[in-house]
């Protein structure tokens, strides 16, 4: 396993421009299995995540060519369907949540579709029901071996129908969203998440030929066509990216530049971070963030103390409620950090807690984060990357801290985070990766 060292203390400055979106291409890819025509998809981020996927589709005969550094092409017009029951895709699916994407579309397409219990981020319990509910609303038959672990659905024939999602889930609406593309009639999906994650894989299929209406709300309709044929797309910027530069430069109290980053696709985050007291300008489509000794959290308008919590989209998004716990305990005030959605994420706090930041962990899902205000520094440590938007957030942690800090595990952080430690370093950050 590799560490990054990093010496922190040092302020930063420059630009950076955010990768494309993990949790946009994750789907994006997974959709090229819906025709034999050739698809190309540019702003790919190279992240371990990613770049497994786009291994699994090579294994299954997907055709692959790298146009340059962040741009591919994609053929399935071969798709060898028997490495679906082999050993060494029950061994590569399971390293990756993002592989259960596959199952739509490769059900809407061959009428069958395998997958062994997905792994990811340690971060709670992750249900698949609202996958497989989805699929045999459509009329496939499933399966699930106890002993592997290996879920199964098949259909001579999925059928439209209307249904309601019992969460609004990302990867269940763009699973089930894959798989009603071509099924005879209409379907229509209720309580769908509207992500842009989910609005760009809409714009996608419909570039494709697929019918799609409804592009943003909670309601999609489907009406499924016979065929889907090639397209380009491109990816949009990483909004968790953004957000997790915006918590190197605060922390760091630098000033720093986050090139095109679509604003109209980053919902509440300015909002929240506003909250937090964080100073930025909208410059064209790029945020300006300038150097800034304290911030100070806003209390509500009765004087109570602020809450961050996370929601479906338009809400705030639970991918960035590390980074802002992690702002939070250099502000001037308090606030309450509550993570809904999942039961595991804020357990790295004791990390936090050892650096000497004032962090009440009330159970598994609120903290009480009371600002130092930069007053106390956080002390430098040993620490180990439980997920990936933990292990960002320790990172950003140690960036501000005084002495030298080691992250182990930081194989989480490259599952989400393209070449991080150059980046780092091209405005300014003392950070070393170290190979074991």
């Amino acid at each position: 396993m590799a560490s990054f060292k990093i010496e922190g203390g040092h302020k930063l400055s420059g630009t950076i421009t955010p990768q494309g979106a993990k949790n946009e291409v994750l789907q994006i890819l997974c959709a090229v299995l819906l025709t034999p025509e050739k698809v190309v998809i540019n702003n790919v981020p190279d992240i371990i995540d990613v770049n497994k996927l786009i291994f699994i589709l090579g294994e299954l005969g997907v055709k692959i060519e790298k146009l340059s550094r962040n741009s591919y092409s994609f053929q399935a017009d071969e798709v060898n369907l028997e490495y679906l029951e082999s050993k060494d895709f029950k061994k590569d699916g399971s390293s990756l949540r993002g592989s259960i994407m596959i199952v739509g579309p490769l059900l809407a397409r061959f009428g069958k579709g395998y997958i062994p219990r997905p792994g990811g981020d340690k971060i709670g319990r992750r249900r698949l029901d609202t996958h497989f509910e989805g699929f045999i609303r459509l009329g496939a038959k499933f399966r699930y071996n106890r002993e592997e672990h290996f879920y199964g659905v098949e259909a001579d024939e999925l059928i439209g129908t209307k249904m309601l999602l019992d969460e609004a889930s990302v990867t269940g609406t763009a699973n089930i969203l894959m798989a009603s593309v071509m099924a005879t009639g209409t379907t229509e999906i209720y309580n769908a998440a509207c992500e842009p994650y989910i609005q760009q894989l809409c714009k996608m299929l419909n570039s494709m030929g697929a019918k799609i209406s409804g592009v943003g709300s909670n309601l999609l309709i489907i009406e499924g066509v016979k065929y889907l044929g090639g397209c380009e797309h491109k990816v949009l910027p990483d909004m968790i990216e953004i957000g997790s530069w915006i918590g190197v430069a605060v922390m760091t109290q630098s000033e720093l530049t986050i090139k095109d980053v679509s604003w109209e696709n980053l919902g509440q985050i300015p909002n929240v971070f506003r909250k937090l007291g964080i100073k930025f300008e909208k410059r064209n489509d790029d945020i300006y963030i300038p150097a800034q000794k304290s911030y100070e959290i806003q209390n509500y308008i009765d004087g109570s103390v602020l809450t961050v919590a996370d929601a479906p989209w338009p809400g705030f998004t639970p991918d960035l409620l590390s980074i802002v716990l992690v702002i939070a305990t250099q502000a001037n005030g308090t606030v309450l950090i509550h993570q809904k959605m999942f039961e595991s994420r804020l357990f790295f706090v004791d990390k936090l807690i050892d650096m000497g930041a004032k962090i009440i962990l009330c159970d598994p899902h609120r903290a009480t984060v009371i600002g130092l205000n930069h007053k106390s520094n956080l002390k430098a440590t040993k620490m180990t990357s439980p997920d990936i938007r933990a292990g960002i957030s320790l990172l950003i942690a140690a960036l501000s801290a005084k002495g030298t800090s080691i992250i182990n595990n930081i194989e989480q952080i490259d599952r989400g985070y393209e070449n991080i430690e150059a980046r780092l370093k091209s405005i300014g950050a003392k950070i070393q990766r170290i190979e074991d």
